[in-house]
Protein backbone atom coordinates (compact mmCIF):
# COMPACT_ATOMS: atom_id res chain seq x y z
CA UNK A 1 0.00 0.00 0.00
CA UNK A 2 1.68 3.30 -0.68
CA UNK A 3 2.61 6.43 1.49
CA UNK A 4 0.59 9.15 2.07
CA UNK A 5 3.07 11.17 0.76
CA UNK A 6 3.36 9.17 -2.56
CA UNK A 7 -0.22 8.73 -3.17
CA UNK A 8 -0.40 13.04 -2.79
CA UNK A 9 2.26 13.40 -5.02
CA UNK A 10 0.35 10.82 -7.87
CA UNK A 11 -2.93 12.62 -7.11
CA UNK A 12 -1.05 16.11 -8.02
CA UNK A 13 0.25 14.87 -10.97
CA UNK A 14 -2.50 12.91 -12.21
CA UNK A 15 -4.23 16.48 -12.09
CA UNK A 16 -1.33 17.98 -14.10
CA UNK A 17 -1.49 15.38 -16.66
CA UNK A 18 -4.92 15.94 -17.05
CA UNK A 19 -4.89 19.70 -17.92
CA UNK A 20 -1.87 19.61 -19.89
CA UNK A 21 -2.93 16.32 -21.92
CA UNK A 22 -6.66 17.84 -22.34
CA UNK A 23 -5.12 21.29 -23.58
CA UNK A 24 -3.16 19.21 -26.51
CA UNK A 25 -6.41 17.38 -27.31
CA UNK A 26 -7.95 20.31 -27.66
CA UNK A 27 -5.82 21.94 -29.85
CA UNK A 28 -5.40 18.50 -32.53
CA UNK A 29 -8.80 18.84 -32.59
CA UNK A 30 -8.99 22.21 -33.35
CA UNK A 31 -6.29 21.78 -35.63
CA UNK A 32 -8.25 18.91 -37.56
CA UNK A 33 -11.24 21.12 -38.00
CA UNK A 34 -9.10 24.03 -39.34
CA UNK A 35 -8.31 21.87 -41.88
CA UNK A 36 -11.52 21.59 -43.40
CA UNK A 37 -11.54 25.34 -43.62
CA UNK A 38 -10.31 27.12 -46.92
CA UNK A 39 -7.72 29.45 -44.95
CA UNK A 40 -3.86 28.51 -45.14
CA UNK A 41 -2.96 30.92 -42.47
CA UNK A 42 -5.05 29.75 -39.81
CA UNK A 43 -4.29 26.03 -40.60
CA UNK A 44 -1.00 26.71 -40.59
CA UNK A 45 -1.74 28.55 -37.20
CA UNK A 46 -3.27 26.24 -35.90
CA UNK A 47 -1.37 23.09 -37.10
CA UNK A 48 1.69 24.45 -35.15
CA UNK A 49 0.07 25.18 -32.11
CA UNK A 50 -0.96 22.33 -31.68
CA UNK A 51 2.75 20.73 -32.34
CA UNK A 52 3.36 22.90 -29.82
CA UNK A 53 0.98 22.03 -27.23
CA UNK A 54 1.35 18.08 -28.02
CA UNK A 55 5.40 18.80 -27.81
CA UNK A 56 4.99 20.62 -24.36
CA UNK A 57 2.83 17.33 -22.74
CA UNK A 58 5.49 14.99 -24.13
CA UNK A 59 7.95 17.45 -22.24
CA UNK A 60 5.85 17.02 -19.21
CA UNK A 61 5.81 13.45 -19.49
CA UNK A 62 2.31 13.28 -19.45
CA UNK A 63 2.36 11.72 -23.17
CA UNK A 64 5.18 9.60 -24.40
CA UNK A 65 7.60 11.22 -26.90
CA UNK A 66 6.82 8.42 -29.35
CA UNK A 67 3.16 9.25 -29.50
CA UNK A 68 3.83 13.07 -29.54
CA UNK A 69 5.77 12.48 -32.40
CA UNK A 70 3.35 10.32 -34.24
CA UNK A 71 0.69 12.64 -33.34
CA UNK A 72 2.62 15.51 -35.30
CA UNK A 73 3.04 13.54 -38.21
CA UNK A 74 -0.21 12.40 -38.87
CA UNK A 75 -1.06 16.43 -38.56
CA UNK A 76 1.55 17.00 -41.36
CA UNK A 77 0.42 14.29 -43.34
CA UNK A 78 -2.95 16.20 -43.44
CA UNK A 79 -1.95 19.58 -43.92
CA UNK A 80 0.04 18.95 -46.79
CA UNK A 81 -2.46 18.48 -49.26
CA UNK A 82 -4.41 21.22 -48.15
CA UNK A 83 -1.38 23.48 -48.42
CA UNK A 84 -1.40 22.33 -52.40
Amino acid sequence: MPSDKSHRVSVSKAVRNRVVKSAARTAVTAARQSLAGANQDEVQIAVAHAASAVDRAAGHGAIHRNSASRRKARLARKLRPATE
